[in-house]
This record gives C-alpha cells, structure tokens and sequence, in this order.
C-alpha cells in the first residue's frame, strides 16, 4: 500500500464513518478496486476508524467532559449518559467478538456490501416514510431511556454486517424512537466512542504485526490514513448535522439503493472490476 492509496481509504472512512452508507462497505469496496485484499488490508480499513474517532472526541469534547465527570465526579448528567452509552455499546460489543473471525472470512467482500447496501437503503426509505411525526420528538440525547439505549444497541448488532452502516442501524433505531434526526445522528456519534474504540484496540492489538510491518509498507500508510480520515470525519459531521437541521435520511436510503444496485450488476457481469 503506497500513501495516496492509503489516503484514499482515509478519505473514504472519514466521508462515510458518519454518514448511514457503511463506511466498512465502502472501504471494502475502495479497496477491491485497488487490488488491496487480505487481513492486513482488512484490519487497516477498521484500525483507520480511529481517525474518525480523534474527529468525535475533537467535535464533542463538552460532552466528553461530562462523561469523565460521570466517572470521577459522579456528576448526574453524565452518569446517566455514560450508562445510556454503555448499555448501547454492549450488544454489538459481545456479538462482534464472538463473530469477529467469522465476519471477516465470510462477509468482509463486494457481494455482501451490495447487498446490505440495497437492504439497509429500502429500509430507511421505510422509516422515513412510516416513522411518527405527531408526538412531540425526543430533543436531546439526555431524553433517550435506558430500554431505548438498548434498543439502539440491539440495532448497532446489525451493523456487523459490512454494508449494513452504523450510523444507519442506529440513527433509524433513535428516529423509530422519537428522536430527531439530530439527536439521533449525535448519540450515535457518541455511540462511535466506545464502538470505534474497541473494534480499533482489538484489531491494532491483534494485527500489529501486520499493520506496522513489511505488509503494508511500514507504519507510514497507517498514518496518512489515520491523519486524513480524522481531518474528512470532523468536516462530514459538520456538514450531517447542518443538513438533518431541514433535512431527513431518504437521500441516503436512495443512494444506497442505487449503489446497491449497480454493484450487483458489476459483480454479476464484469466481477473483475471489484475481486
């Protein structure tokens, strides 16, 4: 992997992590149609999510602050967020390990992606379309119960399939809930804290070899890729939220459609292109 390459797949994290199109989907896919494959290559795309990580801690550091205040001050706030937060983390946490070897032998390729792309696109689509307006809406995270944490959480599991997205399972969890689109973009955000973080630690901790070795080229590409998807990711979430001010998730269920779509006519009439 040379250093454009890996700030390609920077620029891919950082646009994608937040945004409800599967930021692994789409690394998976950036990297077939360069010629990376393998579990050095595998591991790069998530260990690069804690340059997106650096952007949430960056963007959110009041909140942030209120859950260190939760743990070393007992501060009310943010012990309840941090218990929300953690409630939400586990399910995906104790699944994900479990699969974790499993996910990426079997789902880790371009069919899987499209397919979660299409799905995941007609589901949004769904909510979108269904989800209740007439009640007054959930406005700030702090309003989230501790059975809607889980509820989140139960859907962020989903997100183990590649294509599938994070932020998509649990930004429709929160707006089924209630919430607005920008409190359920911002939990899941800080959702991304403790996910990103684990799934970061355990991949780097298992495949540093690997990572920071001749496989890759050195530590230099892991570098360039955790740099640019940290500065693209701060620049994503600013733009997501401006948007979810006015705007609903419909464009993105379209999207996903479409490229769902296409690359299952690809994989089915030129496979080359993406294998």
């Amino acid at each position: 992997m040379n250093f454009i390459q890996a700030a390609i797949l920077g620029i891919v994290e950082g646009l994608t992590e937040f945004l409800p199109v599967s930021s692994t989907g789409h690394l998976i896919l950036a990297g077939h149609a360069m010629g990376l494959t393998g579990s050095a290559v595998d591991a790069f795309e998530i260990v690069i999510q804690a340059g997106a990580l650096l952007a949430v801690l960056w963007l959110y550091r009041r909140r942030v602050g209120e859950l260190l205040a939760g743990i070393f001050r007992g501060d009310p706030w943010g012990r309840a967020l941090l218990a929300r937060l953690l409630i939400a983390f586990l399910p995906a946490a104790i699944v994900g390990l479990i699969l974790n070897d499993w996910i990426k032998e079997h789902l880790f390729g371009p069919t899987p992606v499209a397919w979660a792309l299409l799905v995941g696109g007609v589901v949004i689509l769904i909510v979108e379309r269904k989800r209740h307006r007439a009640h007054a809406p959930l406005a700030a995270v702090g309003e989230i119960s501790l059975m809607g944490a889980l509820w989140i959480g139960l859907a962020q599991v989903l997100s183990l399939w590649p294509g599938t997205s994070r932020a998509m399972t649990t930004m429709v969890a929160a707006l089924l809930l209630g919430c607005t689109p920008v409190v359920a973009a911002e939990f899941s955000f800080l959702l991304a804290i403790p996910t990103l973080g684990a799934a970061t630690l355990y991949d780097l901790l298992k495949h540093r070899h690997e990572l920071l070795g001749p496989a890759l080229g050195g530590p230099g590409p892991l570098i360039v890729g955790l740099l640019t998807s940290a500065v693209v990711a701060g620049l994503a979430i600013r733009a997501l939220l401006t948007y979810l001010t006015s705007r609903n998730l419909v464009p993105f269920g379209w999207y996903r459609i479409v490229l769902g779509v296409l690359l299952l006519v690809i994989l089915t009439f030129q496979p080359g292109l993406l294998q």
